[in-house]
């Protein structure tokens, strides 16, 4: 407790650390505020209503911190910002070039990268917001809305999500931790008060032993969240000795850790953006003058959480897209080459191709372990709601993982920027 208080009062004392605090807060209270602005046109009666009864669109306002709850000018939040890096990486294999832009080329190649990802953001928001819009309308959310209104409404959705993103990379630039993290966990905490009171209102004895178990799986799930986080492979590296006249240097043996899952909470969230696409589509699709169209359209909007295809494919990307951002964020290739170059080698294996593929190998058996719990995670929360029968189960599992992966990482980089101050 004492350790908690002397780094709280650290972080307001020093004033550089006090100023990354403030910017935290003071971006996340404006974008509260955006959030609380709503687009022209809205039936608010019609919208409460909707909303409490889709659960598509209660996944669709985690991403966009809360701000599609009464449709506010920033619906869409980070939502279009997060695909478009989707996009980039999934490139990134395809494209040898984007590939060397993103590991080889340095900081200058990482801006190119991300400006690239700002560009696609654009077009995605446009279709995002007008598939959204014309999902609302058929639903009778959105009224009175001519063509005019339409593209009016277009350009302050995709003005609202390029402002999200902005404020989200200042954020990680002048503040702690990543923004765009943060602003869809200040989103999901935004919330929690409105969701703890329905499930009070609803609350009957004979419901008792439901939400022990909710509470059950919510311990297990943090728990398991914060065990597989923080656990991680160590690989002993022993460094060569150098001897320069009278004087010895290395010969020390010391130990390269390899987190058991490298990729934290990116996985949940790009295979949660791919999941929604179809009932975006299908807003789409249902207004087409195609007959066929109108089928398609009518086939994806019932590709919803209650589905038995809809919780498989969940746990098929969950389990992929962790080995894909494992891929692009660690490269054993130049792993095995900054050791070489420092005089470093892993005991029993040679250095170079066979360091490589030692690593690669590691690599990829820690992270069948952290793949495998990701995805059985993601898909707890809709096997119990199915047993339970309460909606909010399975958003509320994918706000816990969030919320607490999010919370770890925040702690992490606050130790880091407070040990630096001590230093």
């Amino acid at each position: 407790m004492n350790t908690i208080l002397r780094k709280i009062k650290t972080i307001f004392t020093d004033r550089v650390l006090r100023k990354k605090v403030l910017f935290v807060l003071g971006a996340l209270v404006i974008f509260r505020l955006l959030a609380a602005v709503p687009i022209p046109g809205i039936d608010p009666v019609r919208l409460q209503q909707f909303l409490s009864s889709n659960q598509f669109f209660g996944i669709l306002n985690i991403f966009s911190g809360g701000g599609l709850s009464n449709l506010s000018i920033v619906m869409l939040g980070v939502s279009p910002y997060i695909t478009a890096s989707i996009i980039m990486q999934l490139l990134t294999i395809m494209v040898p070039r984007l590939k060397r832009l993103y590991h080889e080329e340095g900081d200058i190649g990482r801006k190119k990268f991300t400006q690239y990802s700002r560009i696609i953001t654009i077009p995605l928001a446009a279709l995002q917001g007008f598939a959204l819009l014309g999902l609302l309308k058929n639903q009778g959310v959105i009224t009175g809305l001519s063509g005019s209104d339409l593209f009016v409404n277009i350009l302050i959705i995709i003005g609202g999500a390029m402002l999200m993103m902005w404020i989200g990379e200042l954020v990680t630039e002048f503040g702690i931790s990543n923004g765009v993290s943060l602003i869809i966990f200040a989103g999901i905490v935004a919330s929690l008060p409105g969701n703890i009171s329905q499930l009070l209102f609803s609350y009957t004895p004979a419901q008792l032993p439901v939400f022990i178990l909710l509470l059950v799986v919510t311990l297990i799930v943090i728990a398991g969240v914060v065990l597989v986080s923080e656990a991680e492979r160590s690989v002993p590296v022993t460094y060569a000795k150098q001897v320069r006249g009278n004087s010895v240097s290395g010969g020390t043996t010391s130990y390269l850790p390899i987190r058991v899952n490298q990729a934290g909470v990116m996985p949940i969230i790009f295979a949660l953006s791919l999941l929604t696409f179809p009932q975006l589509l299908s807003g789409i699709l249902l207004n087409a003058s195609s007959g066929t169209l109108q089928s398609i359209g009518r086939a994806f909007s019932s590709f919803n959480q209650t589905s038995l295809l809809y919780g498989v494919l969940y746990f098929v990307l969950v389990f992929l897209f962790t080995y894909f951002y494992t891929a692009v964020t660690f490269d054993p290739h130049a792993l095995s080459k900054n050791l070489q170059r420092s005089g470093a080698f892993v005991p029993g294996v040679r250095p170079g191709e066979a360091t490589e593929k030692y690593f690669d190998g590691v690599v990829s058996r820690v992270t069948l372990v952290g793949a495998l719990f990701l995805g059985v995670i993601a898909v707890l929360p809709l096997i119990v709601q199915s047993a339970s029968g309460i909606s909010n189960i399975a958003i509320g599992g994918t706000a816990v993982l969030i919320v607490v992966s999010v919370v770890l990482d925040l702690i992490k980089k606050t130790d880091a920027q407070l040990s630096m101050r001590e230093y």
